[in-house]
């Protein structure tokens, strides 16, 4: 792990630059250490890094740096969570981007259903909106690019894929992933980092 300071009251984590269960564990364990910290303004946990944002008045980034190195190599973190697991009913009959996602992998649409709901898939990052979890990693059978051109509008509750990833839109907005599906699942306050998901159809 690596520092970068960012701002004064702003500080950048580097982990390992790489996409994995094991980076996020550690990420997930730092994250969830920090936030048992008095004086934590914002976090935003990522991939590969979390961006700390701090009261001035209770740590400058010296401190925070030899806090956030103490609790590592403890490696006792007395408010470590276990990871939720959460089940997401989704109906793969009311879609736009099904077939699109079989034609472009040569799948049948059944297929594709059946390889997008055998895995359980990692919380790796929260964003571009409140509650819009990034899923990852898709069984590489299904990988299929964004759309070149965003859709205006996609509905609340599309079930999407892009990538390597997948996702729920927890609100109408514009976007470009694939809609594969749709769920009634509301409860996007409950993602957090590391949880576990898996779709199950209905």
């Amino acid at each position: 792990m690596t520092f970068k300071i960012i701002s004064v009251d702003t500080l950048m984590l580097y982990f390992e630059q790489v996409i994995s269960e094991e980076t996020l564990d550690q990420i997930q364990e730092v994250y969830n250490a920090l936030r048992g910290l008095k004086g934590m303004v914002d976090l935003t946990p990522s991939y590969c890094s979390i961006l700390v944002q701090f009261d001035i008045f209770t740590y400058d980034h010296e401190q925070l740096i030899d806090i956030i190195k103490e609790q590592t190599i403890k490696g006792d973190n007395q408010i470590k969570k276990q990871s939720k697991f959460i089940t997401i009913p989704t109906n793969y009959n009311k879609n736009l981007d099904l077939l699109r996602v079989a034609n472009h992998n040569s799948l049948s649409t059944e297929e594709v259903i059946a390889l997008h709901t055998q895995i359980t898939y990692r919380v790796y990052a929260i964003g571009f909106m409140v509650g819009f979890a990034y899923l990852a990693t898709l069984d590489p059978k299904i990988i299929t690019p964004r759309h070149s051109t965003p859709r205006k509008k996609v509905p609340k509750g599309s079930v999407a894929l892009a990538d390597r990833q997948t996702a729920i839109y927890p609100q109408a907005s514009a976007g470009g992933w694939n809609i594969i599906g749709e769920t009634k699942f509301d409860d996007f306050h409950l993602f957090e980092i590391g949880d576990r998901v898996q779709f199950e159809r209905v």
